[in-house]
């Protein structure tokens, strides 16, 4: 029997493509389906679950949403407002971080409904994201991650970005490519935009994919596919982990661990 992986905030399966390569089933939850998911996908919001449902998992993977990390992480006066607001009103704040907070939640709640048998947990977002959950624990180019991320990471590689481009840019990182048009980036470089060149649907301007359909509104479907593609965990580090968590590896994890407290030490 193959281990199973549960990977939360799915989208088109980035986690679980590369963690399925690496031996594993997944199932995936996500509250619409993009399309060209690999595994078991079940349609549900994720603040609703009970992780005494994943106590048979013996990995958990999540992606939360990261618009509002990234949007708040930008320099524009807008940004810097509604950051102050949010910090300032509790509820609200509780409100942006919930979906963040609901992954650790459900590894506790699947820990205890094992008997205390240990699920590592691994959370991907965006460097933003670091002001209001705290440092991450290691990142693959844009790709940050929080939880039980293995001591002995490979290295980033160049096309490790979900937001290859972006005019706007923090830690030598653009990380708002999903938030905002593509396009607007891209003609604020030069770029010319291909499929619509010189021409504006709705003031936003060309596909942010040649060929692909153009992205009229934050809520329109091709926007969403959109931010699903760029939005993809690498192929590499999620086989990577995949790999270092199969349990028939779990005591080269342990080592590897063992090993970095004894150089920081």
């Amino acid at each position: 029997m193959k281990p199973l992986a549960y990977d939360l905030f799915c989208g088109k399966g980035g986690w679980s493509h590369g963690l399925m390569s690496a031996g594993w089933d997944c199932i995936g939850y996500d509250i619409a389906d993009m399309g060209g998911y690999p595994g078991e996908l079940r349609l549900a919001d994720v603040l609703t679950l009970n992780g005494a449902d994943m106590a048979d998992a013996d990995l958990i993977v999540a992606s939360p949403p990261c618009q509002f990390f990234s949007y708040t992480a930008m320099p524009w006066t807008r940004a810097k407002k509604l950051a102050a607001e949010v910090r300032a009103d509790p509820a609200r704040l509780a409100q942006e971080l919930a979906l963040f907070r609901a992954c650790f939640r459900l590894q506790q709640e699947a820990i205890a409904a094992s008997g205390g048998r240990h699920l590592p947990l691994v959370v991907e977002n965006v460097v933003g994201a670091q002001a209001w959950v705290g440092r991450a624990k290691w990142h693959y180019g844009s790709f940050y991650l929080w939880g039980d991320v293995p001591a002995l990471m490979p290295r980033a590689v160049a096309k490790a970005t979900k937001t290859t481009a972006h005019v706007n840019r923090r830690d030598g990182h653009g990380h708002t490519r999903h938030l905002t048009n593509q396009a607007e980036s891209d003609r604020a470089r030069g770029v010319k935009q291909p499929g619509l060149a010189g021409k504006r649907r709705n003031g936003l301007g060309a596909n942010w994919f040649a060929g692909g359909a153009a992205l009229l509104s934050s809520g329109s479907t091709g926007r969403k596919e959109a931010s699903a593609k760029i939005a993809m965990i690498p192929y590499e580090m999620a086989r990577w982990i995949g790999e270092c968590y199969y349990p028939r590896n779990a005591i080269s994890v342990r080592m590897a661990r063992a090993l970095a407290m004894e150089v920081l030490r």
